[in-house]
């Protein structure tokens, strides 16, 4: 028996993973990418400590797995080791297909296409690496394999991979709410009729990450001044997208010259062998050593972006619950317009950003979390609950989020 590879994690502490397959995963190239994106994106810039990875956070959940596997095997629930071994391959890779900063280059490098959707292509190349060895893992990632309760442990509300990134981003930012009982959770679940449920003794835990969820998103993930910096890299990007078109000259690595260069989405992948190995070289060093000559770009909508983003002069943003009126926005248009010398088109496309924000922390519709009692009923937790006020989790907040170029 080979001995198991030791990593020592700052939140969970030792993590064991085991030599064959799951090491080799760890291994390879496209997981170890992982080291060089970070998980928050920019929220660095509220949060200081905000700077761990999404390889940190592929090997939490993995971890979680390991401890979720054998807390059900010990309550008598049958899990071959092939599919034991499957799963945690699975939960692995989950997020190998993110881009740089998260989730903002989605919509803006390549549309119509998810990171989920590239991860699985990412799968696949490296279970060719693997000789087939993953299709089980991936069967459970698609949620095609018959044993349903293991995909919903990668993917539902008590998923592997929220109880790991809520409890990694609460300490790497010190929001200190956000922590929750992940061991706990994990020792309450149980399997019935093929569905994930949590034991009855479990329900205070899961109040707790309910209303931690909420606060994190609001607080962290959706924090004014974060999504004010993103959209600053959006705008940045987009920019450079189009002067690129125009003919102009942009400094690029090869990997983010490619993306600038083409309109890029799922069929695009589909038809061009080379994206994946492309996106494949993409991390977030791509575009901050590019913002660093974009700094000194001839073009003023360019270099004034790049400088924003590198000495942290975000943008104003302002947030309401109605919203904004026409008559506001042309306003800030002419007096960008003014102050740089650009059309107001430009200021209006290039130097603000209106986004509506909606988000909503529990669908009893959607994917509900059931509770197990004694008796062997079971009861949602809307149901459940004492202390949730689950029609106020389960409101859509929606929020109006309007950003722009300051000059004071």
């Amino acid at each position: 028996m080979l001995e198991a590879k030791i990593i020592n994690d700052p939140v969970f502490g030792f993590i064991k993973i085991p030599r064959g397959l799951l090491y080799g995963i760890v291994e390879h190239p496209l997981f170890q990418r992982l080291n060089r994106i970070n998980q928050l994106g920019l929220a660095s810039v509220v949060y200081p400590g905000a700077r761990h990875t999404r390889f940190q956070h592929s090997l939490g959940a993995f971890h979680l797995m390991s401890e979720a596997v054998l807390s059900l095997q010990q309550k008598g629930i049958f899990i071959f080791d092939t599919e034991a071994e499957a799963v945690q391959a699975a939960i692995l890779m989950h997020d190998i297909g993110h881009g740089p900063f998260s989730h903002v280059l989605e919509n803006t490098l390549i549309h119509g296409i998810s990171h989920e959707d590239i991860s699985l292509l990412m799968m696949e190349e490296i279970n060719r690496h693997f000789n087939g060895q993953l299709n089980l893992a991936i069967s459970i990632f698609k949620g095609e394999y018959p044993k349903n309760f293991l995909h919903q442990l990668i993917s539902s509300q008590l998923d592997m991979d929220r109880l790991d990134y809520l409890r990694r981003d609460s300490f790497y930012t010190g929001v200190t709410e956000g922590n929750i009982g992940s061991a706990r959770i994990i020792k309450m679940l149980n399997v019935v009729n093929d569905s994930l449920v949590v034991d009855q003794k479990g329900i205070y835990s899961l109040e707790n990450y309910l209303t931690t969820r909420r606060l994190m998103y609001w607080q962290v993930y959706l924090h004014r001044t974060c999504v004010a910096y993103e959209k600053v890299l959006v705008n940045m990007l987009t920019r450079a997208k189009d002067l690129l078109r125009q003919g102009e000259e942009v400094f690029a690595s090869p990997a983010l010259h490619y993306f600038l260069a083409n309109d890029i989405d799922a069929e695009w992948f589909a038809t061009h062998d080379e994206t994946l190995t492309y996106y494949g070289e993409l991390d977030d060093s791509d575009i901050w050593s590019a913002m660093k000559a974009w700094k000194h770009h001839p073009d003023k909508i360019l270099s004034t972006l790049a400088t924003d983003m590198l000495d942290r002069h975000i943008f104003k943003v302002e947030v309401t619950e109605e919203p904004v009126e026409e008559a506001h926005l042309e306003t800030i248009a002419k007096e960008i317009s003014a102050h740089m010398e650009i059309s107001v088109e430009e200021a209006r496309h290039y130097m603000m950003s209106i986004n509506t924000i909606s988000k909503d922390m529990y669908n009893v519709d959607d994917d509900s979390i059931s509770i197990l009692y004694k008796s062997g009923e079971i009861r949602d937790i809307s149901e459940a609950s004492e202390l949730l006020n689950v029609q106020l989790l389960s409101k859509k907040i929606r929020k109006y989020y309007l950003c722009y170029q300051r000059f004071q």
